[in-house]
Protein backbone atom coordinates (compact mmCIF):
# COMPACT_ATOMS: atom_id res chain seq x y z
CA UNK A 1 0.00 0.00 0.00
CA UNK A 2 1.45 3.38 -1.02
CA UNK A 3 2.41 5.74 1.76
CA UNK A 4 1.44 9.40 1.99
CA UNK A 5 4.17 11.62 0.58
CA UNK A 6 2.45 15.04 0.84
CA UNK A 7 0.01 16.17 3.53
CA UNK A 8 -1.64 19.51 4.13
CA UNK A 9 -3.15 20.01 7.58
CA UNK A 10 -5.47 22.88 8.50
CA UNK A 11 -4.03 25.01 5.69
CA UNK A 12 -5.18 28.63 5.61
CA UNK A 13 -3.93 31.39 3.33
CA UNK A 14 -4.96 35.04 3.66
CA UNK A 15 -4.06 37.94 1.40
CA UNK A 16 -4.77 41.04 3.47
CA UNK A 17 -8.37 40.51 4.58
CA UNK A 18 -9.23 37.96 1.88
CA UNK A 19 -9.06 34.29 2.82
CA UNK A 20 -8.32 32.33 -0.36
CA UNK A 21 -7.69 28.92 1.28
CA UNK A 22 -9.93 28.08 4.22
CA UNK A 23 -8.63 25.48 6.66
CA UNK A 24 -8.27 22.51 4.29
CA UNK A 25 -6.85 19.04 4.89
CA UNK A 26 -5.63 16.71 2.15
CA UNK A 27 -3.02 14.06 1.44
CA UNK A 28 -1.31 12.61 -1.63
CA UNK A 29 0.04 9.07 -1.95
CA UNK A 30 3.43 8.21 -3.34
CA UNK A 31 3.36 7.72 -7.15
CA UNK A 32 -0.20 9.09 -7.34
CA UNK A 33 -1.48 11.48 -10.02
CA UNK A 34 -3.55 13.98 -8.04
CA UNK A 35 -5.42 16.87 -9.63
CA UNK A 36 -6.59 20.03 -7.87
CA UNK A 37 -9.66 21.01 -9.89
CA UNK A 38 -11.88 24.04 -9.68
CA UNK A 39 -12.85 27.38 -11.23
CA UNK A 40 -10.61 30.44 -11.26
CA UNK A 41 -10.16 31.87 -7.78
CA UNK A 42 -11.00 28.65 -5.93
CA UNK A 43 -7.59 28.43 -4.20
CA UNK A 44 -6.06 25.54 -6.15
CA UNK A 45 -2.95 27.37 -7.39
CA UNK A 46 -2.38 28.94 -3.96
CA UNK A 47 -2.54 25.44 -2.45
CA UNK A 48 0.01 24.23 -5.01
CA UNK A 49 2.31 27.15 -4.22
CA UNK A 50 2.16 26.33 -0.50
CA UNK A 51 3.21 22.75 -1.31
CA UNK A 52 6.08 24.09 -3.44
CA UNK A 53 7.17 26.60 -0.80
CA UNK A 54 6.54 29.70 -2.92
CA UNK A 55 3.81 30.79 -0.49
CA UNK A 56 3.86 30.44 3.29
CA UNK A 57 0.57 29.36 4.90
CA UNK A 58 -1.09 31.91 7.16
CA UNK A 59 -1.69 28.90 9.42
CA UNK A 60 -1.49 25.15 9.12
CA UNK A 61 1.33 22.82 8.14
CA UNK A 62 2.72 21.09 5.05
CA UNK A 63 4.38 17.68 5.44
CA UNK A 64 6.66 15.81 3.03
CA UNK A 65 7.24 12.12 3.71
CA UNK A 66 6.18 12.70 7.31
CA UNK A 67 8.50 15.68 7.89
CA UNK A 68 7.23 19.23 8.48
CA UNK A 69 8.46 21.35 5.54
CA UNK A 70 6.22 24.38 6.13
CA UNK A 71 9.15 26.79 6.47
CA UNK A 72 11.64 24.89 4.29
CA UNK A 73 12.60 27.03 1.23
CA UNK A 74 11.60 25.74 -2.23
CA UNK A 75 15.15 24.85 -3.33
CA UNK A 76 15.56 22.51 -0.35
CA UNK A 77 12.39 20.54 -1.09
CA UNK A 78 12.44 17.38 -3.23
CA UNK A 79 9.73 19.02 -5.30
CA UNK A 80 9.91 20.66 -8.73
CA UNK A 81 7.30 22.80 -10.48
CA UNK A 82 6.26 23.24 -14.12
CA UNK A 83 4.33 26.44 -14.80
CA UNK A 84 1.96 27.43 -17.60
CA UNK A 85 4.64 29.81 -18.89
CA UNK A 86 7.55 27.46 -19.45
CA UNK A 87 10.27 30.10 -18.84
CA UNK A 88 12.82 28.36 -21.07
CA UNK A 89 16.16 30.11 -21.60
CA UNK A 90 16.23 31.34 -25.20
CA UNK A 91 20.05 31.81 -25.17
CA UNK A 92 20.59 28.13 -24.33
CA UNK A 93 19.96 25.14 -26.57
CA UNK A 94 17.60 22.34 -25.57
CA UNK A 95 20.32 20.22 -23.95
CA UNK A 96 21.52 23.12 -21.78
CA UNK A 97 17.98 24.10 -20.82
CA UNK A 98 17.39 20.64 -19.43
CA UNK A 99 20.86 20.47 -17.84
CA UNK A 100 20.57 23.89 -16.14
CA UNK A 101 19.53 22.63 -12.69
CA UNK A 102 22.14 19.87 -12.74
CA UNK A 103 24.90 22.38 -13.49
CA UNK A 104 23.76 24.55 -10.57
CA UNK A 105 24.16 21.45 -8.37
CA UNK A 106 27.65 20.85 -9.88
CA UNK A 107 26.78 17.34 -11.04
CA UNK A 108 29.59 15.57 -12.95
CA UNK A 109 29.53 16.13 -16.73
CA UNK A 110 29.19 12.42 -17.52
CA UNK A 111 26.15 12.13 -15.24
CA UNK A 112 24.61 15.31 -16.73
CA UNK A 113 24.91 13.89 -20.24
CA UNK A 114 23.39 10.57 -19.15
CA UNK A 115 20.42 12.19 -17.41
CA UNK A 116 19.67 14.74 -20.14
CA UNK A 117 19.75 12.13 -22.90
CA UNK A 118 17.40 9.95 -20.85
CA UNK A 119 14.99 12.87 -20.46
CA UNK A 120 15.09 13.71 -24.19
CA UNK A 121 14.15 10.12 -24.93
CA UNK A 122 11.39 10.17 -22.31
CA UNK A 123 9.74 13.26 -23.85
CA UNK A 124 10.16 11.94 -27.42
CA UNK A 125 12.73 14.56 -28.42
CA UNK A 126 15.80 12.36 -28.81
CA UNK A 127 18.36 14.03 -31.08
CA UNK A 128 16.96 17.54 -30.44
CA UNK A 129 19.61 18.53 -27.87
CA UNK A 130 21.56 20.94 -30.06
CA UNK A 131 18.50 22.79 -31.36
CA UNK A 132 17.34 26.22 -30.24
CA UNK A 133 14.28 26.28 -27.97
CA UNK A 134 12.88 29.01 -30.24
CA UNK A 135 12.55 26.43 -33.03
CA UNK A 136 10.13 24.30 -31.01
CA UNK A 137 6.35 24.18 -31.12
CA UNK A 138 4.31 24.90 -28.00
CA UNK A 139 3.89 21.22 -27.26
CA UNK A 140 7.62 20.57 -27.65
CA UNK A 141 8.47 23.50 -25.36
CA UNK A 142 6.11 22.06 -22.77
CA UNK A 143 7.94 18.73 -22.95
CA UNK A 144 11.29 20.46 -22.46
CA UNK A 145 9.94 22.27 -19.38
CA UNK A 146 8.82 18.91 -17.95
CA UNK A 147 12.17 17.29 -18.82
CA UNK A 148 14.02 20.16 -17.08
CA UNK A 149 11.98 19.50 -13.93
CA UNK A 150 12.24 15.70 -14.05
CA UNK A 151 16.00 15.61 -14.71
CA UNK A 152 16.55 16.73 -11.11
CA UNK A 153 14.85 13.50 -9.98
CA UNK A 154 12.30 15.09 -7.64
CA UNK A 155 9.99 12.87 -5.61
CA UNK A 156 7.05 15.14 -6.46
CA UNK A 157 6.35 17.15 -9.63
CA UNK A 158 3.89 20.05 -9.43
CA UNK A 159 2.20 21.21 -12.65
CA UNK A 160 0.29 24.51 -12.68
CA UNK A 161 -2.03 24.44 -15.74
CA UNK A 162 0.88 23.53 -18.06
CA UNK A 163 -1.38 22.76 -21.04
CA UNK A 164 -3.37 25.99 -20.91
CA UNK A 165 -1.50 27.68 -23.79
CA UNK A 166 -1.90 24.75 -26.21
CA UNK A 167 -4.60 24.27 -28.84
CA UNK A 168 -7.35 21.73 -28.19
CA UNK A 169 -5.96 18.86 -30.29
CA UNK A 170 -2.45 19.19 -28.88
CA UNK A 171 -3.81 19.55 -25.35
CA UNK A 172 -5.63 16.22 -25.67
CA UNK A 173 -2.49 14.52 -27.00
CA UNK A 174 -0.39 15.94 -24.17
CA UNK A 175 -2.88 14.74 -21.55
CA UNK A 176 -2.16 11.16 -22.58
CA UNK A 177 1.59 11.79 -22.84
CA UNK A 178 1.73 13.32 -19.35
CA UNK A 179 -0.04 10.35 -17.81
CA UNK A 180 2.28 7.99 -19.68
CA UNK A 181 5.34 9.93 -18.45
CA UNK A 182 4.10 9.83 -14.87
CA UNK A 183 3.71 6.07 -14.99
CA UNK A 184 7.13 5.62 -16.58
CA UNK A 185 9.10 7.77 -14.12
CA UNK A 186 7.03 6.51 -11.18
CA UNK A 187 6.84 9.74 -9.17
CA UNK A 188 4.00 11.73 -7.66
CA UNK A 189 2.33 14.34 -9.89
CA UNK A 190 0.16 17.10 -8.44
CA UNK A 191 -1.66 18.89 -11.25
CA UNK A 192 -3.71 22.08 -11.19
CA UNK A 193 -6.43 22.73 -13.78
CA UNK A 194 -9.90 24.18 -14.27
CA UNK A 195 -10.47 21.75 -17.17
CA UNK A 196 -12.74 18.89 -16.10
CA UNK A 197 -11.75 16.69 -19.05
CA UNK A 198 -8.06 16.97 -18.18
CA UNK A 199 -8.79 15.97 -14.60
CA UNK A 200 -10.95 13.00 -15.57
CA UNK A 201 -8.47 11.81 -18.23
CA UNK A 202 -5.24 11.87 -16.24
CA UNK A 203 -5.95 11.62 -12.52
CA UNK A 204 -5.84 8.79 -10.03
CA UNK A 205 -7.52 11.12 -7.53
CA UNK A 206 -9.24 14.51 -7.85
CA UNK A 207 -9.73 17.22 -5.24
CA UNK A 208 -12.56 19.54 -6.29
CA UNK A 209 -12.30 23.03 -4.80
CA UNK A 210 -14.62 26.03 -4.61
CA UNK A 211 -14.12 29.33 -2.75
CA UNK A 212 -11.07 28.06 -0.89
CA UNK A 213 -12.78 24.91 0.38
CA UNK A 214 -12.54 21.26 -0.66
CA UNK A 215 -15.91 20.10 -2.01
CA UNK A 216 -15.08 16.44 -2.73
CA UNK A 217 -12.15 14.06 -2.96
CA UNK A 218 -12.28 10.85 -4.96
CA UNK A 219 -11.38 8.92 -8.08
CA UNK A 220 -12.54 10.32 -11.44
CA UNK A 221 -15.26 7.65 -11.61
CA UNK A 222 -16.51 8.43 -8.09
CA UNK A 223 -16.44 12.18 -8.65
CA UNK A 224 -18.38 11.86 -11.90
CA UNK A 225 -20.88 9.19 -10.88
CA UNK A 226 -21.39 10.11 -7.23
CA UNK A 227 -21.04 13.91 -6.80
CA UNK A 228 -21.52 14.97 -3.19
CA UNK A 229 -23.20 18.30 -3.93
CA UNK A 230 -24.74 20.31 -6.73
CA UNK A 231 -21.58 22.32 -7.37
CA UNK A 232 -19.52 19.18 -8.05
CA UNK A 233 -22.29 17.64 -10.15
CA UNK A 234 -22.59 20.76 -12.28
CA UNK A 235 -18.85 21.44 -12.54
CA UNK A 236 -17.88 17.89 -13.52
CA UNK A 237 -19.65 17.45 -16.84
CA UNK A 238 -23.22 18.24 -17.79
CA UNK A 239 -25.93 17.42 -15.26
CA UNK A 240 -29.64 17.58 -14.66
CA UNK A 241 -30.18 18.58 -11.03
CA UNK A 242 -33.69 18.29 -9.58
CA UNK A 243 -35.16 18.90 -6.15
CA UNK A 244 -36.77 15.81 -4.72
CA UNK A 245 -37.95 13.88 -1.69
CA UNK A 246 -36.31 10.70 -0.42
CA UNK A 247 -39.42 8.73 0.46
CA UNK A 248 -37.43 5.87 1.95
CA UNK A 249 -34.37 3.80 1.12
CA UNK A 250 -34.28 2.97 -2.60
CA UNK A 251 -37.33 5.16 -3.35
CA UNK A 252 -37.24 8.81 -4.42
CA UNK A 253 -39.88 11.29 -5.59
CA UNK A 254 -38.97 13.89 -8.22
CA UNK A 255 -40.20 15.19 -11.58
CA UNK A 256 -43.80 14.37 -10.66
CA UNK A 257 -43.40 10.66 -9.96
CA UNK A 258 -41.74 8.06 -7.73
CA UNK A 259 -38.62 6.26 -8.90
CA UNK A 260 -36.64 3.26 -7.75
CA UNK A 261 -33.00 4.18 -7.04
CA UNK A 262 -29.98 2.48 -5.48
CA UNK A 263 -29.28 4.99 -2.68
CA UNK A 264 -30.04 4.55 1.00
CA UNK A 265 -29.30 6.18 4.34
CA UNK A 266 -30.91 9.57 3.69
CA UNK A 267 -33.84 8.96 6.04
CA UNK A 268 -37.56 8.99 5.24
CA UNK A 269 -39.39 11.91 3.62
CA UNK A 270 -36.15 13.87 3.48
CA UNK A 271 -35.58 16.74 1.04
CA UNK A 272 -32.70 15.88 -1.27
CA UNK A 273 -31.32 16.75 -4.68
CA UNK A 274 -31.18 14.36 -7.61
CA UNK A 275 -28.47 14.25 -10.29
CA UNK A 276 -29.17 12.66 -13.66
CA UNK A 277 -26.43 12.68 -16.29
CA UNK A 278 -27.78 13.57 -19.77
CA UNK A 279 -26.10 10.57 -21.41
CA UNK A 280 -27.94 8.20 -19.03
CA UNK A 281 -31.42 9.21 -20.21
CA UNK A 282 -32.97 6.75 -22.66
CA UNK A 283 -35.31 8.30 -25.22
CA UNK A 284 -38.24 6.01 -26.05
CA UNK A 285 -41.71 6.30 -27.61
CA UNK A 286 -44.04 8.33 -25.36
CA UNK A 287 -46.07 5.25 -24.43
CA UNK A 288 -42.94 3.61 -23.00
CA UNK A 289 -41.63 6.62 -21.12
CA UNK A 290 -41.50 7.01 -17.35
CA UNK A 291 -41.99 10.71 -18.09
CA UNK A 292 -42.75 12.49 -21.35
CA UNK A 293 -41.83 15.89 -22.70
CA UNK A 294 -41.58 18.10 -25.76
CA UNK A 295 -38.25 18.60 -27.51
CA UNK A 296 -37.40 22.32 -27.36
CA UNK A 297 -33.96 22.36 -29.01
CA UNK A 298 -31.53 20.06 -30.81
CA UNK A 299 -27.81 20.77 -31.20
CA UNK A 300 -25.36 18.50 -33.05
CA UNK A 301 -22.18 18.05 -30.95
CA UNK A 302 -20.19 15.80 -33.27
CA UNK A 303 -20.43 12.49 -31.43
CA UNK A 304 -23.98 13.01 -30.17
CA UNK A 305 -26.99 15.31 -30.25
CA UNK A 306 -27.75 17.51 -27.26
CA UNK A 307 -31.45 18.12 -26.73
CA UNK A 308 -33.53 20.07 -24.25
CA UNK A 309 -36.79 18.33 -23.39
CA UNK A 310 -39.45 20.12 -21.34
CA UNK A 311 -41.53 18.07 -18.92
CA UNK A 312 -44.08 20.39 -17.29
CA UNK A 313 -41.96 23.03 -15.50
CA UNK A 314 -38.73 21.01 -15.73
CA UNK A 315 -36.09 21.07 -18.45
CA UNK A 316 -34.17 17.85 -19.12
CA UNK A 317 -30.83 17.95 -20.92
CA UNK A 318 -30.50 14.76 -22.98
CA UNK A 319 -27.50 13.49 -24.96
CA UNK A 320 -28.14 10.82 -27.57
CA UNK A 321 -26.85 9.61 -30.93
CA UNK A 322 -30.51 9.46 -32.00
CA UNK A 323 -31.77 12.94 -32.95
CA UNK A 324 -35.38 14.00 -32.43
CA UNK A 325 -37.25 16.92 -33.96
CA UNK A 326 -38.10 20.18 -32.21
CA UNK A 327 -41.71 19.99 -31.04
CA UNK A 328 -41.74 16.17 -30.95
CA UNK A 329 -43.27 14.43 -27.93
CA UNK A 330 -40.80 11.90 -26.52
CA UNK A 331 -40.63 9.49 -23.61
CA UNK A 332 -37.69 9.25 -21.22
CA UNK A 333 -36.58 6.29 -19.11
CA UNK A 334 -34.00 5.91 -16.33
CA UNK A 335 -32.49 2.84 -14.74
CA UNK A 336 -32.24 2.92 -10.92
CA UNK A 337 -28.43 3.22 -11.01
CA UNK A 338 -28.71 6.34 -13.21
CA UNK A 339 -30.39 8.29 -10.39
CA UNK A 340 -27.84 9.80 -8.00
CA UNK A 341 -29.02 11.23 -4.67
CA UNK A 342 -27.27 14.09 -2.86
CA UNK A 343 -27.95 15.76 0.46
CA UNK A 344 -29.78 19.03 0.02
CA UNK A 345 -27.56 22.02 0.75
CA UNK A 346 -29.28 25.29 1.54
CA UNK A 347 -26.79 27.38 -0.46
CA UNK A 348 -25.48 25.78 -3.64
CA UNK A 349 -24.65 29.05 -5.32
Amino acid sequence: MSKRIIEGKNLVKNYDETQVVKNIDFWVKEKEFLTLLGPSGCGKTTTLRMIAGFEAPTSGRVYFDGQDITIVPPYQRQINTVFQKYALFSHLNIFENIAFGLRIKKIAEKEIHKRVERMLELVNLKGFGSRSVNSLSGGQQQRIAIARALVNEPKVLLLDEPLGALDLKLRKEMQLELKSMQREVGITFIYVTHDQEEALTMSDKIIVMKDGLIQQVGSPIDIYNEPENAFVADFIGESNIFHGLMVKDLCVDFAGRRWTCVDAGFGENTEIEVVVRPEDIMMVPPSQGMVTGLVESVIFKGVHYEMVVRNDALEWLVQSTDARCVGELVGMRLDPEDIHIMKKVMDNA
